[in-house]
């Protein structure tokens, strides 16, 4: 089982913090939160470091120790909204803590920076685009396998990693692959493209006994599959950030969620219209759109798709 998930024990002292923290993780997991308790095991861990694995008590929680935890994280080089987020995480664990009487409530966390900074997302140019597809990383197979994913999530009109995760041998029939998107619960159909089966078929020797069409989860025990989950997520975009350096394109930012910003961004510079880029990608937010517009037909998205693949 990953790290993110790993228990800790044997806390020395009285009203130890980390155990509590540690306790309220195994709980949201016991609850089927899995997103969250991910976001606690992150936090701990980061924590944890920063403490050198040197425990201390609930009440020992102080707006200096904070402080200090914050310019610890700013000389690492964390991003001020990873460091909001450490922050927000512990404070909701000490709140949990003031509310069962644990400690006295000190509010350390007045003076350092729980909120979130509006960030600006820069999809990939066709050229970086090409770049990421053609770099050779034929000695570096775990890099090239997050390529392919990566390019699995554009070629599919920017899918998300959590319905790549859960896409089945089932979707995939007559040449199009049909799936219900997590998020929302609406049903896509995308065309199959040359260079998706292409990359169905490299990892078809480690799916051969799995339902799954990628290798990304193994198990049918729903904690377990949740948990490989985010781990599979959280491991993608730190091979990813290794790609990153190897491209060594200025203000190259590459995550899970880039290629379906990519797909969207690319076939807008090939004319393709709103309506058939909202309708493409399975939103559900473009209200408006849909007022006006019936539901596009098949042959319409498949042509889309086509043209966005062509122009790279």
């Amino acid at each position: 089982m990953s790290v993110l998930f790993i228990k800790i024990n044997n806390f020395m002292c009285n009203n130890s913090f980390f155990s509590f923290m540690n306790e309220q993780k195994e709980l949201l997991l016991q609850n089927g939160q899995f997103k969250t308790a991910v976001s606690y095991s992150c936090t701990l861990n980061s924590f944890f470091n920063f403490r050198r694995g040197k425990d201390l008590g609930i009440e020992e929680v102080t707006s200096e120790l904070i402080q200090s935890y914050q310019s610890w994280l700013k000389q690492r080089g964390v991003v001020a909204n990873t460091s909001s987020f450490y922050m927000r995480v512990l404070r909701a664990v000490y709140n949990k803590a003031v509310k069962k009487n644990l400690t006295v409530q000190q509010r350390p966390f007045e003076e350092v920076y729980t909120g979130i900074d509006k960030t600006q997302k820069r999809a990939l140019t066709i050229e970086a685009l090409r770049l990421l597809r053609n770099l050779d990383l034929s000695h570096k197979k775990k890099l090239a396998y997050a390529r392919d994913l990566f390019m699995f999530s554009f070629y599919t009109r920017g899918m998300a990693f959590v319905d790549m995760a859960h896409l089945c041998k089932e979707n995939i029939k007559e040449g199009t692959i049909t799936y219900h998107r997590k998020k929302t619960g609406q049903k896509l159909v995308i065309g199959l493209e040359s260079c998706m089966a292409e990359i169905i078929e490299r990892y078809s020797s480690f799916t051969k006994d799995s339902d799954y069409v990628l290798p990304i989860l193994h198990s049918d025990n729903p904690r377990n599959i949740q948990v490989q989950y985010y781990n599979a997520l959280r491991y993608q975009n730190i091979q990813l950030k290794k790609i990153e350096k190897l491209l060594d394109i200025p203000h190259l930012h590459l995550t899970t969620y880039v290629p379906r910003h990519a797909w969207a961004s690319i076939a807008r510079e090939n004319g393709v219209s709103l309506s058939v880029i909202s309708e493409g990608m399975g939103h559900t937010s473009e209200k408006t759109t849909r007022i006006y517009l019936a539901s596009l037909s098949q042959v319409v998205m498949d042509e889309a798709n086509h043209k966005v693949l062509s122009s790279i």
